[in-house]
């Protein structure tokens, strides 16, 4: 068993923000890969299903994401999952946006999801970081990633979740070099320019 956890916060009001593209990426990983249906377990939407014959539980915790680590380690202990057989999929402000890098064990670079699983899993899960851009100041960090992608940024957002989805195969058979690869040869990262994004363009 391999656990696939996208990071976001639960409900209407959040649906649609950058801090959410964890869950759009569970959400997009579960249509290409006909995951089960959806239940409630684990303090997480959860599925199940078969990766190139791999079985998989995508989950999306419902513990808001300071919180995450709750819902995550109590899977792990059920299945006695290891933390090299979890990947997580969470949105990094230290990426431009629509970059996409594999990562293992490490800090948790402010990202208070990272930092709750660090602290109920230890520190070497993998981290499939999906970068949405830092909006340049400290004090526009958090209305930037509780804010709504823009229409702008559509393209390369989907772009990149499917890629993330078509490119799975790679990741659960823990070649995450070669996922990283693929990933951002299937979604080029876009080019910005400074003046796009320091009129919010973007």
């Amino acid at each position: 068993m391999i656990i696939i956890a996208g990071l976001g916060n639960p409900g209407a009001k959040y649906e649609k923000n950058r801090h959410n593209i964890g869950f759009m990426a569970a959400d997009e990983i579960s249509r290409r890969w006909r995951f089960g249906p959806e239940r409630a377990k684990f303090q997480s939407i959860v599925a199940e299903g078969e990766v190139e014959g791999q079985r998989v539980l995508l989950m999306k915790p419902q513990t808001y994401m300071n919180e995450s680590g709750r819902a995550v380690g109590e899977a792990a202990r059920f299945y006695k999952v290891k933390p090299g057989e979890i990947i997580v999929f969470h949105d990094e402000i230290d990426l431009a946006p629509g970059r996409f890098r594999m990562k293992t064990g490490g800090g948790a670079a402010g990202q208070n999801g990272v930092r709750s699983l660090i602290s109920h899993l230890g520190a070497d899960f993998r981290r499939a970081r999906m970068g949405i851009g830092h909006p340049g100041e400290k004090d526009l960090v958090m209305p930037h990633v509780l804010g709504d992608f823009h229409k702008a940024e559509q393209p390369w957002l989907n772009a990149l979740l499917q890629a993330c989805a078509d490119a799975l195969p790679f990741a659960v058979a823990g070649d995450d070099e070669r996922y990283q690869g693929e990933v951002m040869r299937l979604a080029p990262t876009p080019k910005f320019s400074p003046r796009q994004a320091a009129r919010g363009a973007l």
